[in-house]
């Protein structure tokens, strides 16, 4: 159980102060822009840099005995939509800070559907130690990446074993973290105290505004619909979002279709027995590509894989394949995949139960305008930006959106704090939209790119380095 750190305010950095030139260097400008009588530009107020808290190692949490009670007298009731992982790492950093909220599900339990296949940890695998989760039990760190031609030739290789030389499959540096979706799901919502936080089974039909400034949500629940409040509506429903469509409308911002079609696979490592590969090493992340198809392979625990094959097709025939089933998408890829050794092997060993495929969509960038109609409502993860998965940038998104916008609750509705009149909005969310759509800005960008160079001749280029890296130098 964990609690919020008193020296940085759960922030995980504490500010500097600033030195006495840089203040009187302000003090000057601001005095002489005075004296013009607002002619010319405002001097920017500097801002103290900010340094790790050392009390917590810059998680913003401190171990405790029991969970913070629930500051309902300072802090808005925040109603999540959605127990995905966007949804469930806002619950427990809410749940950390004392910030009271209700986490609403349409599905009716934690195992209704699929919550997708492996995700990799990037810029999140340090974020989720704010959410609690200092150490994933079920992640597996890779150390080497190849990308190979369909007749097994590496064009490029990169990652620890590759710079330190060494058959060692862990260093002491810790890089990207790959977790089955569902397991670090569960881990976020053990940190709730199990399941029975949430509150499966809601279906979101609408809410509206209040004379009294908090807001009322209807869900569909048994059949009937069922009435509640809160002063702050969070939309974690993912890319087809029901918040979204309520704030924003489908018409606004549709979805955008991005050419081309994925397929997912998981293969136990059971299942290939008899096959010596170091590629199969649980360690190692792999792609090899034509310039049209294109297949990556990566650890999905110690003792399984995940593959994902894309390749381009016009959006009538990539929704037609995805509703004929599991076999028609396994013979599919294996149809298209008769390339070298393991790639032919995992895809036969795969069993249809555990493979799925999907048209990749995404939307265009949300600008601060459009979020401003909800005067007390908000996005965040795939409801806010969905992007394609080829950056692998989706989930990671979303745990920097749910640490940022409880910090930002926790700070902008601080006791004292008067947010109940100024309004929640600028109070706390039109400076965390800000942050979020400016940090999200280029990772749907670069996904929305990645989603045509990896099915180019662009993905063969020659180089230790991850695809599309040559594009940003010529860009430079």
């Amino acid at each position: 159980m964990w609690t919020t750190c008193q020296e940085c305010q759960g922030r995980g950095k504490k500010s500097r102060r600033l030195s006495k030139k840089v203040r009187l260097n302000y003090q000057m400008a601001f005095d002489q822009f005075e004296k013009t009588k607002g002619n010319g530009t405002a001097p920017v107020r500097p801002k103290a840099n900010l340094y790790k808290c050392l009390n917590c190692n810059g998680s913003g949490l401190m171990n405790s005995s029991s969970y913070p009670e629930p500051d309902k007298e300072n802090y808005p009731h925040v109603a999540i939509i959605g127990a995905g992982i966007g949804g469930a790492a806002l619950a427990a950093a809410c749940l950390h800070r004392g910030i009271p909220f209700t986490l609403y599900e349409r599905d009716n339990n934690f195992a209704a559907r699929s919550q997708g296949y492996g995700l990799t940890l990037q810029q999140a695998s340090k974020a989720i130690e704010g959410l609690g989760i200092f150490s994933l039990k079920d992640g597996v760190v890779s150390t080497r990446h190849l990308v190979h031609t369909t007749e097994g030739k590496v064009v490029g290789e990169w990652g620890n074993r590759k710079w330190i030389q060494s058959d060692a499959k862990t260093t002491a540096k810790r890089t990207n973290v790959h977790i089955a979706r569902q397991s670090l799901r569960l881990e976020l919502l053990e940190q709730l105290g199990g399941h029975d936080v949430v509150q499966w089974g809601h279906q979101l039909v609408d809410f509206k505004n209040c004379e009294d400034e908090s807001i009322e949500l209807n869900f569909q629940v048994n059949g009937e619909i069922k009435k509640t409040k809160a002063d702050l509506v969070v939309g974690a429903d993912g890319i087809r979002s029901s918040v979204r469509k309520l704030l924003i409308g489908d018409d606004i911002t549709p979805l955008r279709y991005l050419g081309c079609i994925v397929i997912l696979g998981i293969c136990p490592l059971s299942m290939l027995e008899g096959i010596n590969n170091s590629l199969l090493d649980s360690a190692t992340v792999f792609q090899t590509a034509n310039g049209n198809e294109r297949i990556y392979i990566m650890p999905y625990t110690s003792y399984s894989v995940m593959w994902q094959l894309s390749f381009p097709m016009p959006e009538d025939e990539a929704k037609f394949l995805s509703t004929q089933g599991p076999l028609a998408l396994k013979e599919e890829a294996c149809r298209r995949t008769q390339w070298h050794d393991p790639i032919p092997q995992i895809l036969t060993a795969t069993l249809e139960a555990q493979i799925s495929g999907y048209p990749v969509y995404d939307r265009q960038l949300l600008n601060s305008q459009l979020l401003e109609k909800g005067n007390s409502s908000t996005l965040i993860g795939d409801a806010a930006h969905p992007m394609s998965p080829f950056k692998g940038q989706g989930a990671n998104q979303a745990l920097l959106d749910a640490l940022s916008l409880a910090r930002a609750i926790s700070k902008g509705c601080k006791p004292l704090s008067q947010w109940r009149k100024t309004g929640i909005r600028k109070s706390v969310l039109t400076e965390f939209e800000s942050e979020m759509l400016e940090r999200s800005a280029a990772k749907v960008k670069d996904s929305a790119d990645a989603a045509q160079f990896l099915h180019s001749e662009i993905v063969l280029h020659k180089g230790d380095e991850p695809r599309g890296r040559c594009l940003k130098k010529k860009e430079q």
